[in-house]
């Protein structure tokens, strides 16, 4: 497609070092050898900018579950209502075949609202180690996205249309790949003011090492000189944040490019202007855990 802009990982920062003299690897100080201050104060960098870069995840994640919360309350209470009333009415009748019915329907909407809580606790806490990766099957992942942003898109007059084609797994944070999904549809329905409709897909490319999860929409697109800097930090073609509060700070698709990184994914953007835009996140496939354990020699 025209005016495609791929990601690629950001050049890593070199600082500038002055000339040292070669002879030493440190300097002698009344006696003893003092370790060059230079190598301390780069680690002593990257370790500060290591953790702005994670609080900058935890609050843009944060930023997410505060736009979800309104729609995933209405939705479990939707969830709630058939279970109370058909308790109430299998206490009501004896008949057996009636009370199965009726438990069974309350078993099918607890486990949906045990899925919407899972999925608002696992967003909400992504675990001690933010470098944590486990087999997960992205199937799964995307309707747990689903549930949890729907309401939030319908409120906005947007139908989410969602095809899911195999099941890959990819070795991934899941809660750190559901905000790249969840920030991704919240920017399709930014872009589109008078709604319309979201696709969300999932399938893999033809070789079967990589796992596509595309969101397209039909809205404003991004101008081409736009386009080339949407993943620098800071940079936004937003004015401010919408009426939920959300966007407008330049640093949501710079989070979610740092994690596509991370996990030795990318994340492409093409784009035509007045046309609608396509965001793919593209991640490694790995075996599902039962293949993995069926092969000779696995432990």
């Amino acid at each position: 497609m025209p005016n495609t802009d791929e990601t690629q990982a950001a050049e890593p920062y070199a600082p500038t070092v002055l000339a040292q003299p070669a002879a030493t690897a440190g300097t002698v100080v009344r006696g003893r050898l003092q370790e060059p201050t230079n190598a301390l104060e780069e680690q002593s960098g990257r370790d500060e900018l290591e953790a702005m870069r994670r609080q900058v995840v935890a609050l843009q994640r944060i930023s997410s579950l505060g736009v979800l919360a309104g729609g995933v309350f209405h939705e479990l209470n939707n969830t709630l209502t058939p279970i109370i009333n058909y308790a109430k009415l299998g206490l009501r009748n004896p008949d057996p075949a009636y009370r199965e019915r009726a438990l069974t329907r309350i078993l099918d909407a607890g486990q949906r609202a045990a899925a919407i809580t899972g999925g608002m606790l696992g967003l909400s806490r992504p675990g001690r180690d933010p470098n944590h990766r486990v087999p997960v099957d992205l199937h799964r992942l995307v309707q747990e996205v689903v549930l949890l942003i729907n309401k939030d898109l319908a409120r906005n007059r947007v139908r989410l249309e969602v095809q899911l084609m195999g099941r890959p797994f990819a070795r991934v944070n899941p809660a750190q790949i559901q905000q790249v999904l969840i920030n991704l549809l919240i920017n399709a329905r930014q872009a589109m003011p008078e709604g319309g409709v979201v696709n969300l897909r999932l399938t893999a490319d033809a070789t079967g090492h990589l796992a596509e999860l595309s969101v397209i929409d039909h809205g404003i697109g991004i101008a081409p000189g736009n386009l080339r800097r949407i993943f620098e930090p800071f940079f936004s073609t937003k004015t401010g944040p919408d009426a939920s509060g959300l966007g407008g700070t330049g640093l949501g698709l710079s989070v979610c490019r740092d994690i596509a990184e991370a996990h030795h994914g990318r994340l492409r953007a093409e784009s035509r202007l007045g046309q609608g835009s396509t965001f793919t996140l593209l991640l490694p496939t790995c075996p599902a855990p039962a293949e993995a354990a069926a092969r000779p020699g696995a432990a």
